[in-house]
C-alpha cells in the first residue's frame, strides 16, 4: 500500500515542482506589482516585504492545486495566503497594540471566502483605503476564484468558522505581551471545545494554521465531492495536522523567539522532553486521520512534506534538537523518511 502512495505522491511532486511552482512565481510578481502602487509608503513596504519574505508559504499552499491541476484554486490560494502574511506582516510592524484596529483589518479574510460580499475599508481611521486598493483586490479575486468551485456551499461554514478562529489568533498575539497569554488562553478555554486530549496552547497553535482552509476548497472543487470527506477532512486538519504544522514552525523558531521575546506555543510545554512527546502525539494521530480520507495518499504526502520542510531546517542542528527530529521522524512512515532526506539535499543547494 505505501508503495502505491509513493509512486502517486512522486507523480504529484513531480508536477506540482515542474507546473505549479512556476505559476506560482507568476502570481506572485503580479501583486508584487500591484503592491507597487500602495499610496501609503508603509503598507507598500509592508505588502512587499509579505511577498518577499514569505513567498514560500504561497509555494507551500499551492501544492494543494497541483493535482488535480486546478489554476483556479491556485490563483485563490495565492491571493488569499498573501492577505494573510499581509496583515502578519502590518500587525507585527504596527507601533501599537491596538486591538480593534487589528479586528478591522482581519475581516478582509472573512469577506475573502463570502463572494458577493462588498469590500470595505479596513484601516482604521482612513476615510479613504490607503494601499491603492491593494487588499481590496485581494480579497475580489478570492471571491471570483470560490465563484467557481462547485461545491463551494459545503464547505462554506467550516471555512468561515476556520478563518474566524485565525484571525481571532493573528489579534489576540499581537496584543501587548502584558496581557496577551491571559487573553489568548481565556479565548481558548471559554470558545473552543470538545478537545479534551488537546491543550489550550495546541489549539491555538492549530488556528494558525490556512492548510484546512486550502484542503477543504481543494475538496469542494471536485464535482463528485462528499459530506462525509468534508467531515474526515475537518476532523484530520483540525487540530491535528494543522496544530502539527504550526507547532513545527515554533519548534524550530524557539531560540529566535527567546531572543526576540515572541509568542511561542512550545514554551508553555514544562521541558524539551514533553515538548517532543506532545509533537508526537500530533504526528501519529495526523497520520492516522488522514488515513481515513478518501484519496488519503494526497494528506499523507503533506504530512510527509510538514515534516521534511521544518525538520530539515538548519536551526534544528543549530539548537541540538539532532535527537527530538529523530523522535519524531520514528513515529512517521518510510515515505517520510525519504521526503526528508530529499528535502535536506535540496537545502544544501539553497
Amino acid at each position: 500500500m505505501e508503495n502505491r502512495y509513493r509512486v502517486y505522491q512522486a507523480r504529484i511532486l513531480g508536477r506540482y515542482i515542474i507546473n505549479t511552482l512556476p505559476k506560482v512565481q507568476r502570481l506572485l510578481a503580479y501583486w508584487n506589482q500591484e503592491a507597487q502602487a500602495c499610496t501609503d509608503i508603509i503598507l507598500r513596504q509592508q505588502a512587499l516585504a509579505s511577498l518577499h519574505d514569505k513567498a514560500f508559504h504561497c509555494q507551500g499552499g499551492a501544492v494543494y492545486a497541483a493535482f488535480p491541476p486546478t489554476d483556479n484554486l491556485l490563483q485563490f490560494i495565492v491571493a488569499y495566503q498573501t492577505i494573510c502574511d499581509y496583515l502578519d506582516n502590518l500587525c507585527d510592524r504596527a507601533d501599537s497594540t491596538d486591538g480593534e484596529s487589528f479586528s478591522q483589518a482581519h475581516q478582509s479574510l472573512t469577506c475573502a471566502l463570502t463572494p458577493g460580499q462588498n469590500t470595505v475599508n479596513y484601516y482604521r481611521g482612513h476615510t479613504q483605503t490607503p494601499d491603492g486598493d491593494y487588499l481590496n483586490k485581494l480579497v475580489q479575486i478570492c471571491q471570483q476564484c470560490l465563484n467557481k468551485v462547485s461545491n463551494y456551499s459545503m464547505v462554506y461554514d467550516a471555512v468561515i468558522q476556520l478563518a474566524e478562529l485565525y484571525s481571532h489568533l493573528q489579534v489576540k498575539k499581537h496584543l501587548d505581551r502584558n496581557i496577551r497569554e491571559d487573553v489568548l488562553k481565556e479565548w481558548i478555554l471559554q470558545d473552543i471545545s470538545g478537545y479534551d486530549d488537546v491543550r489550550w496552547q495546541e489549539i491555538a497553535a492549530a488556528t494558525g494554521s490556512t492548510l484546512a482552509i486550502f484542503a477543504l476548497i481543494r475538496a469542494a472543487s471536485q464535482p463528485d465531492c462528499k459530506q462525509i470527506e468534508i467531515e474526515q477532512i475537518k476532523t484530520a486538519y483540525f487540530p491535528w495536522i494543522c496544530g502539527l504544522h504550526i507547532l513545527l514552525d515554533y519548534f524550530v523558531d524557539r531560540d529566535e523567539d527567546i531572543e526576540g521575546g515572541d509568542l511561542n506555543f512550545t514554551f508553555y510545554y514544562k521541558d524539551e522532553k514533553e515538548m517532543e512527546e506532545r509533537i508526537n502525539l500530533f504526528v501519529r494521530n495526523s497520520y492516522y486521520h488522514a488515513g481515513q480520507i478518501p484519496d488519503p495518499g494526497f494528506h499523507l504526502m503533506i504530512i510527509n512534506g510538514l515534516l521534511a520542510m521544518y525538520l530539515s531546517d538548519k536551526k534544528i542542528n543549530q539548537q541540538n534538537y539532532q535527537s527530538i527530529r529523530s523522535s519524531i521522524l520514528r513515529q512517521a512512515p518510510a515515505g517520510a523518511h525519504s521526503t526528508y532526506h530529499l528535502c535536506r539535499s535540496v537545502r544544501l543547494f539553497l
